[in-house]
Parts: C-alpha cells; structure tokens; sequence
C-alpha cells in the first residue's frame, strides 16, 4: 500500500475545507435587505438561483455580488441585461465558472435568474 505524506494532501484538504465553509456559508440569512427579497419570492429565476447561484451570491464568496446588494449590483446593472447574460454565459476569470455550472440551463433560464437577483438589489 502507498503511503502519502500529509503534506502531499494538503492542497486537496485544503481546497475540500474551502467549498465546505462556502457551501456551509450560505446557510445563515442575510436580514439587510429583506423587503426587496420578500418581493421578489415567486420569481421565476428564484428556483434556479437557490440551486445555482446560492452558494456563492449569498456570502459574496469570490467577489460575487451579494443578493439584495444594491450598491454592488448597480454597476452590474448599469451594463445592461445582454451583457450580463453574456458574462453568465461565458464566465468571469477567476471567480465565476460558465453558466455558473448550470450546463442545462437554457439562456432564457439564466436570464431569468440574472433578473431575479437584480431585482433583489433594487433599493426600496
């Protein structure tokens, strides 16, 4: 049997402690702006970003705007709808995968989505 040194495993245990915190780190409710989440629930984007988008747009992980994040969407929503499909679609280096590794997921599905969370950011 070969015998691995605990140093030849850190990188993976450290990468595998990584998406545990960032998996984990969405669990816990965001309360900063609850009145504009609440009025987007019933939203046809909300499933698919709860699956999707949690994850990561919920604790901000990588840089990604937060849901219900006025001033950080705003920039983002300043470009226009089309080219934030397109950078769904294509992904954002080093962050964002593809899709947001929703591979079947339609365009129409992802746009869906991206409207949802913009929606959310809207201040009241």
């Amino acid at each position: 049997m070969r015998k691995f040194k605990f140093s030849a495993l850190a990188p993976l245990n450290m990468l595998l402690t990584a998406l545990i915190a960032a998996l984990l780190s969405g669990c816990a409710p965001d309360n900063s702006d609850q009145a504009s989440i609440a009025a987007a629930n019933g939203h046809p984007g909300q499933a698919l970003y709860q699956d999707y988008c949690y994850s990561c747009h919920n604790p901000g992980i990588g840089g990604a705007p937060r849901l219900g994040d006025a001033e950080a969407w705003a920039p983002r929503a300043a470009k226009g709808a089309d080219l934030l499909l397109q950078t769904t679609i294509e992904g954002i280096a080093p962050g964002m995968p593809p899709r947001g590794l929703c591979m079947s997921c339609s365009d129409a599905e992802l746009a869906q989505v991206i409207d949802y969370m913009l929606v959310t950011a809207k201040s009241e």
